[in-house]
């Protein structure tokens, strides 16, 4: 496999990369060359660009340094603006598009790929991007300390030649057919500064945008990068980032006009702004979260399969779609979207909703005790539903709220005692991804404490495959759904989109598979 586009200009590298992202609140949706057409197009709606400006955006969460690389919270956003990667996924495909690198050629047997990078590129330093980057990179994201999600792949990554500044030859342990989602994912870092990035002191790397303070549970104030190394982008001068927890106050900055653009408004108060003149709403398409009932599987209430079933036919996951997502996602069995290979219709409805058959279940086995059902504020509403869904088949939970970091310190240190409600991400990527490296489903170490020789036989084959498309790995990927299916150690609700929110004085606004914030051809009218 190999990718060799020609006359890497500007705008011939963004009609072949396709690197601009939809514009979300300029009418309809670019297609991936925004940039590469004239500058009177900017923006998808005919508006033309002006450069300047401060964008003020407000999100809910902060940024936590030592999850640099786990993509919650804050992440996307910082990610998003100061680095950048190898190649980037169009938001509608799995098809890798040049970015730092600018050709590829993935061996026959899949055992190694050689990349040839851009040599136009520096960081915000003034330091000339090499090959040697992109080695220090692949090995932190590696490191356990990052706990990062594709951290296995990355593993597998053992051999790294350097041929030249701008040519490097990945060896790989076996072929991966996700490699092209580690290429994606992991953000070119600094070397000479990395030390910082845990503290969060310094955050360097070569995207539109430079880092330029943090004032924690706050703001983050982002700068424009005069030398970035595409030509004349971006528009605007400043980005400041305001932490705005509470989603009412985060409703009430957007409509004064303090903020320009709000993150995940709470889904209602997103439905009625989108009705009022002067602000668009979007949903994040191709960026898909997967609202989920987490198990932990040695408490001995749960340990039981068919107790699990009980509970995946209990869940009215419809009413979740339309009182909490307002519509804006679908009901899901399966933890792939409708657009991933790995996805069957089938196998997405053999759970629909059935008291009768939940109570069956339930009646062959202990009555289970009383379960904690642990959350963050922002899924209040799903475990609210959740609690009553099993409390009409005979399951008694306690909700147990606690603050976001401790939800990702439990989750991670597989420490939930009972149940638990949350998002996973990274289905919308190659399957095997979510079942070697999400902390959810990974088959070697997982936060229900899941272990099953079939079901990591099941990843390991999917994994292992020399492409991450075509009928074989289909078929791979159907034979990890069906282990997903009658483990059931997870238990998908449906989809849900993240929503930007904006005043239609934004233009151009982007994101990538992974939610990332794009401005690089944002302005404001």
């Amino acid at each position: 496999m190999s990718f060799t586009p020609g006359g890497l200009d500007r705008r011939n590298f963004l009609r072949a990369g396709g690197i601009a992202a939809a514009a979300i609140f300029g009418g309809a949706a670019l297609a991936a060359c925004t940039s590469a057409v004239s500058e009177q197009k900017a923006g998808g709606d005919g508006a033309t660009p002006v450069r300047g400006g401060t964008l003020k955006v407000g999100i809910r969460e902060d940024l936590v340094p030592a999850n640099l690389l786990t993509n919650t919270a804050a992440t996307p956003v910082l990610i998003g603006l100061v680095y950048e990667s190898l190649i980037r996924y169009p938001n509608d495909k799995l098809e890798p598009q040049p970015l730092l690198a600018k050709s590829w050629q993935l061996a026959p047997d899949g055992r190694s790929l050689s990349l040839d990078l851009r040599d136009d590129v520096t960081f915000h330093s003034g330091r000339v991007f090499t090959a040697k980057d992109v080695e220090f990179s692949i090995r932190t994201y590696a490191d356990a300390k990052w706990s990062a999600q594709l951290r296995s792949t990355a593993a597998a990554v053992t051999g790294f030649d350097i041929i030249s500044p701008t040519r490097i030859v990945l060896r790989l342990a076996n072929p991966l057919s996700n490699i092209f989602d580690l290429l994606d994912t992991v953000p070119i870092l600094d070397s000479e500064t990395a030390d910082q990035l845990g503290s969060g002191e310094k955050y360097i790397g070569t995207g539109p945008f430079k880092f330029v303070q943090r004032v924690p549970n706050s703001q983050i104030v982002f700068e424009k990068n005069p030398t970035y190394w595409v030509p004349e982008r971006p528009y605007l001068d400043r980005v400041e980032v305001s932490i705005i927890p509470d989603p009412q106050a985060l409703l009430n900055a957007l409509k004064s006009g303090q903020i320009n653009v709000a993150r995940e408004l709470a889904y209602r108060d997103a439905e009625n702004l989108g009705k009022t003149g002067g602000f668009q709403v979007q949903n994040l398409d191709g960026a898909e979260l997967q609202a989920y009932v987490g198990v932990n599987v040695t408490e001995p209430s749960l340990a039981d399969v068919r107790v699990r079933q009980a509970i995946a036919y209990a869940l009215d996951r419809e009413r979740v779609v339309a009182e909490v997502f307002r519509g804006a996602g679908y009901p899901l069995n399966v933890p792939w979207p409708k657009n991933s290979p790995a996805f069957d219709e089938a196998r997405n409805t053999r759970y629909s909703r059935d008291i009768g058959k939940a109570k069956a279940l339930l009646a062959q086995t202990t009555k289970p005790s009383k379960l904690p059902l642990t959350f963050y504020t922002a899924h209040e509403e799903i475990a609210q539903i959740v609690q009553a869904n099993l409390a009409e088949v005979g399951i008694e939970v306690t909700l147990d709220p606690v603050d976001s970091a401790t939800f990702v310190k439990l989750l991670t240190g597989q420490q939930f005692r009972g149940l638990w409600v949350t998002d996973h991400s990274w289905a919308q990527f190659v399957p095997s991804t979510l079942t070697v490296s999400a902390y959810p489903f990974n088959a070697r170490r997982n936060a229900s404490r899941y272990e099953s020789p079939a079901y990591t036989a099941a990843a390991d084959a999917a994994w292992q495959l020399p492409q991450g498309t075509g009928p074989d790995a289909v078929r791979a990927f159907h034979a990890v759904s069906d282990q997903l299916l009658e483990g059931l150690f997870l238990i998908e609700i449906g989809v849900r989109f993240q929503q930007y929110a904006s005043s239609n004085k934004v233009h151009g606004f982007g994101w990538t598979k992974r939610r990332e914030t794009l401005l690089t051809d944002t302005f404001l009218s």
